[in-house]
């Protein structure tokens, strides 16, 4: 492990805004702060935002510093790439942010029913190979886990350099008849982007000069107990 990255972890440890659970903790089991963000953590009934696979907290950092009325917590595996938001946050003195380190797979033993109101995902891994449709953070499995704490008709925002990823989540929103706000395949093309979905995290700046364009959807999440998946495709497209 390089030197910069045993710094980082030393410093999350000091850091009040981080949230690191060991394995034991959250393993088929509730989390201490389950159903207590409100009153223990952010000490505010603000309402709770999530970002999926926050990486740098770039985006959970900047949204927080726009919406101060709501309190937001980003959540990522990697506790090296995850520091650069919580250094921001801590020294900026920011009081409703949070950095939750653990797999989106454990996601359910950190917040109780109605416990949060948004979910962001942003340039997740788009898990394009047909074996690793299960594994995308939209895939039916993540949304029922969603849905038995987000609030009734709480939103989650998708945006992504994918496009096949879009278009997969979007024809699973209509499947499942979930309220699909906004929906865009070139946000900055077409001048669809506002000053929330300006925002550019390092990796958004890459894709861009890639010449990727950038896709945004937002749909409103039914606390129904199962989603219909699509049905496999024949290739790897989606």
């Amino acid at each position: 492990m390089g030197k910069d990255k045993i710094k980082r972890f030393a410093e999350n440890a000091t850091f009040r805004c981080v949230v690191q659970p060991e394995f034991e903790e959250v393993f088929r089991k509730d989390y201490a702060l389950k159903g207590h963000w409100h009153d223990t953590f952010f000490k505010n009934p603000n309402p709770i935002v999530l970002e999926l696979g926050c990486g740098r907290g770039e985006y959970t950092v900047a949204l927080a510093k726009r919406f101060p009325e709501k309190n937001f917590i980003g959540v990522d595996i990697k506790g090296a790439r995850l520091w650069r938001g919580a250094k921001t946050a801590t020294e900026e003195e920011m009081e409703n942010v949070a950095f939750l380190r653990t797999r989106i797979e454990f996601i359910e033993s950190f917040f109780a029913p109605d416990e949060v109101d948004e979910i962001w995902i942003t340039f997740p891994d788009p898990q394009l190979r047909k074996n690793r449709i299960k594994k995308r953070l939209t895939s039916p499995q993540f949304l029922e886990m969603y849905a038995r704490f987000l609030r009734e008709g709480g939103k989650i925002h998708l945006k992504t350099d994918s496009l096949p990823l879009h278009d997969y989540t979007k024809q699973l929103a209509e499947l499942n008849h979930l309220a699909i706000e906004a929906a865009n395949a070139d946000i900055y093309g077409t001048g669809f982007a506002d000053e929330v979905l300006s925002i550019r995290t390092t990796y958004e700046q890459r894709f861009l000069q890639e010449g990727l364009p950038i896709t945004y959807l937002r749909f409103r999440l039914d606390q129904q107990k199962t989603f219909e998946p699509l049905p496999i495709p024949d290739d790897e497209s989606l």
